[in-house]
């Protein structure tokens, strides 16, 4: 028996004890595993498949925070350049309103020289009619033709806009203007006027102190009324020179009187008429001689 192998002996794993708790699996499950890797376990899973980083909230709230910091700069860089501009808009404006003083200045000097030379043209025409016997004529001519200043008794007219300047009025006494707001003061009112004052006596005119000639045109441009191309605004006031109660009541008892009584009571142009002791004139600004010659006949001394 002594060469025969002998098998290894066999031994036994002694078998375990059940663990006093192995009834309660659930709970020893709980203890050993702590909720920390499930939350690393969904974080992994939602990064790998493309929706891992911050919840929706968290991102929203990102967002706005950087949308706020954006504008909050954008407002800052805006003020700062509003306040590095704003010295040149001051120092532009100012030099704007030196130069329009400055320009001021000069076309009131030249308007100045101009009325020196007219009284100097007005002096030498007066001496040199007198020289031929005609310088009472002059004067006539020079108040006519609105090339002299003048000043006496007269009238003074007031027309102005009704206060609610609107349609309104059964008649219409100027139905062709075209005009829808007749409450208005239109250019054909103070043609009407001006040539009412001319024919009932007036011997020199002037609106809003612009004088007027036998060369002047009272015209429009949209709701503006030129005269001489001056824009004129309301009221329009006219001052004539003349007898003053016969050019008062024969302009008010004239057509183009009863015509701007109708505007009134149709309309509610306001108007008012005066007679006045003394009114002044200012002469033309721009009377100009387009022909002359020189009258081959001596007056009579």
């Amino acid at each position: 028996m002594c060469g025969m192998p002998q098998p290894p002996p066999v031994r036994s794993t002694p078998t375990r004890p059940p663990r006093p708790d192995a009834s309660m699996s659930l709970l020893t499950n709980v203890m050993d595993h702590s909720l920390d890797d499930g939350y690393a376990e969904a974080a992994a899973r939602k990064k790998a498949e493309g929706t891992g980083g911050m919840p929706k909230t968290v991102r929203a709230k990102l967002g706005l925070a950087a949308g706020l910091v954006l504008a909050a700069l954008v407002v800052t860089v805006g003020a700062a350049q509003a306040r590095i501009a704003a010295p040149t808009i001051a120092k532009e404006r100012q030099e704007l309103v030196d130069r329009i003083g400055r320009e001021t200045t000069v076309a009131d000097k030249l308007e100045s020289s101009v009325d020196t030379l007219r009284d100097d043209v007005s002096a030498r025409q007066r001496e040199a009619l007198k020289k031929y016997g005609g310088g009472d004529q002059a004067d006539v001519v020079g108040i006519l033709s609105g090339a002299v200043a003048v000043h006496g008794p007269g009238v003074k007219l007031v027309v102005d806009d009704a206060k609610e300047a609107s349609t309104g009025g059964n008649g219409d006494p100027r139905e062709t203007s075209g005009f829808s707001d007749t409450g208005r003061v239109r250019d054909r009112d103070m043609q009407r006027v001006v040539n009412g004052l001319w024919e009932s006596g007036a011997e020199a005119v002037a609106i809003n102190g612009q004088r007027l000639t036998a060369l002047s045109a009272i015209r429009a441009a949209g709701d503006a009324i030129l005269v001489d191309n001056k824009p004129l605004v309301p009221p329009y006031t006219v001052l004539a020179v003349g007898d003053g109660k016969h050019l008062s009541t024969g302009f008010q008892n004239s057509p183009d009187g009863l015509y701007l009584h109708a505007l009134q009571e149709n309309y509610g142009i306001r108007t008012g008429i005066s007679v006045q002791g003394d009114v002044r004139l200012p002469a033309a600004p721009s009377v100009i001689v387009r022909t002359a010659q020189p009258s081959t006949e001596k007056g009579t001394s």
